[in-house]
Order: C-alpha cells, then sequence, then structure tokens
C-alpha cells in the first residue's frame, strides 16, 4: 500500500483509540503505553509497503501492533504490579471499580498470546476477526477462550 505522510497521519488518526487500548494494556503504566504506541506507529509505517491488502486495514492495525507488545514484552521480563497510573485509573471506588481492577489484574497475568486474544473478545470482535488478527483459525479461537476463562476463574488475588 503506497501511502503517504498526510495519509499515515489520518489513518493513526482513525486507529488512534484502539491502538493505545492494545498498548495499555500490555503496559505497567501509561508512559510505557507511549513508548508502545511510538514503537507500534514506526513499525505501522515500516510495514505499510508490505500491506496486500488481503485483509481489513483495521485487523492488520492490531495485528502489528499486538506483534510489537509482544515483541517488546518478550525483550523486557515483568513480574512486577501494575503500576501507580494505571492503577488510578483503576482506583476502586465501588464495588464494579473493584470487580474491573481484579479482572485487569487477572487478565494481565495471562501470557501474552491469551492476553492477546482476550483484548480482541473484549473489543467485540467476532472469533474470524480475531483468528485472522492471531492467525488461528476461529474454531481455536473458541476453544482458547473457552480456556482462558477457566484460567482467570482458578486466579486468585
Amino acid at each position: 500500500m503506497e501511502l503517504n505522510e498526510r495519509d499515515f497521519s489520518m489513518l493513526v488518526k482513525k486507529h488512534k483509540e484502539s491502538i493505545y487500548s492494545v498498548c495499555l494494556m500490555f503496559a505497567d503504566d501509561q508512559d510505557e503505553a507511549n513508548d508502545l504506541m511510538q514503537e507500534a506507529l514506526i513499525n505501522l509505517w515500516k510495514g505499510l509497503s508490505s500491506f496486500r491488502g488481503e485483509s481489513d486495514i483495521k485487523s492488520w492495525i492490531w495485528r502489528i501492533t499486538m506483534n510489537t507488545c509482544i515483541t517488546q514484552e518478550g525483550k523486557k521480563k515483568r513480574h512486577n504490579e501494575i503500576k501507580a497510573q494505571v492503577a488510578d485509573l483503576l482506583t476502586p471506588h465501588n464495588e464494579d471499580n473493584k470487580q474491573i481492577k481484579m479482572l485487569h489484574d487477572r487478565i494481565h497475568r495471562l501470557q501474552p498470546f491469551d492476553r492477546a486474544i482476550v483484548m480482541l473478545w473484549l473489543e467485540d470482535l467476532s472469533y474470524e476477526e480475531i483468528g485472522q488478527i492471531i492467525g488461528i483459525t476461529a474454531k481455536n479461537v473458541s476453544v482458547r477462550l473457552v480456556r482462558i476463562k477457566e484460567e482467570l476463574k482458578k486466579m486468585s488475588n
């Protein structure tokens, strides 16, 4: 795909929230999410020439962004808890926020591949779309989600 800087800027503006939400899920804080987003944008720019249009541009953006986040996570082993800025976003003020924080903490403890599947599922993408982005069949997405849900249920805080 041949895009100039202006076209790329418009593409990024259109998909900025999706890109950032993926980066935030893989980050310990907003600064790290911004760094991941910057890496993802670089990879998107570099990869545009190889985009053949065989899939939807949104699916391609998701895949590049998630692969960037997974690669960065692989380079940096993380075992510490979610840092202050992300915790502030989920600070419990009532029972619903406690549930959201607990779910976020549990998702954050999943392996990167499983975390990516959950992220896409939470974005209301179909199993077919998730499979296309991740590179597995829709049936495999279904099976993995069942296993992931069981794993999340077994986790304790």
